[in-house]
């Protein structure tokens, strides 16, 4: 009869999909003859190895629709490279409030100097805390947005921006983006507007959009949503590679004069 009642148990637990339970299944009822816990702490533990696993599949999932970066930390921020920044600000920042107060967040400065760096951290934060983020450049973002309006599928597209509570747009500057590609960023920035946080990194300066966008209204237009609940930060030290490139030549400086490689 125990074995029945096993076996009943075992195709309940695969018919309603509880994988995690149905592998501890065994172990558990050894352990539960062993040490004999009350019926409520017994099934306490067998659904936490349920929840737990059923997180783990949620924030893969949520990773796998980020497209992140490599995951980074704020531990790996060199922040003495970057004395312009406010530590402070940026481990607020990571609190996800902004994300909550659907604010954004822009971050300007040349190449090099860490933008990605940071919107990558933030945006795995945001992903570990349960939030649905996603990653994107502002030239593949434009790129799909003029195909979709091509192929009929304008709205469809219009809500999958609008979707994520957390959306990062890198790269804006180095590519102009004019006419319908202005107008198309416009768009993404205006549908989210106060529905979704934005974070922003660009190598160009806010009073340079207008070139950006070859436009000085849609410029100004954008600005004008996106900055009105915005953390801006402007970070101007040194570029990371260029600052590996002194050191590596450095290094090779006592071998150079010392003849090793004459």
């Amino acid at each position: 009869m125990a074995e029945t009642i096993y076996q009943q148990l075992r195709a309940h637990v695969h018919e309603l999909r509880l994988t995690a339970i149905a592998e501890q299944l065994a172990p558990a009822l050894e352990a539960a003859e062993r040490d004999k816990p009350s019926y409520t702490q017994f099934l306490a533990e067998l659904l936490a190895h349920e929840v737990t696993a059923v997180e783990q599949r949620r924030l893969q999932g949520r990773l796998r629709f980020a497209k992140l970066p490599a995951r980074r930390t704020l531990d790996q921020f060199d922040f003495s490279a970057q004395p312009s920044l406010d530590r402070r600000l940026i481990e607020d920042l990571a609190t996800l409030r902004f994300v909550e107060d659907k604010a954004n967040v822009l971050l300007i400065g040349p190449p090099g100097v860490g933008k990605t760096l940071l919107a990558t951290i933030l945006g795995h934060r945001a992903v570990e805390a349960g939030y649905r983020v996603y990653y994107t450049t502002a030239a593949e973002l434009v790129a799909r947005t003029a195909k979709a309006a091509i192929e009929g599928r304008w709205a469809n597209t219009m809500r999958f921006w609008n979707g994520p509570q957390l959306l990062i747009v890198d790269e804006l500057g180095y590519l102009p983006l004019a006419d319908e590609a202005a107008s198309h960023f416009f768009q993404v920035v205006s549908r989210r507007y106060e529905h979704g946080s934005i974070v922003l990194t660009t190598n160009r300066h806010i009073v340079d959009w207008g070139h950006v966008f070859h436009d000085t209204t849609v410029a100004a237009a954008i600005l004008d949503r996106l900055l009105h609940h915005a953390t801006v930060l402007s970070i101007n030290g040194d570029s990371y590679r260029m600052r590996a490139h002194r050191d590596a030549v450095a290094s090779l400086r006592p071998a150079i004069t010392g003849g090793e490689f004459s």
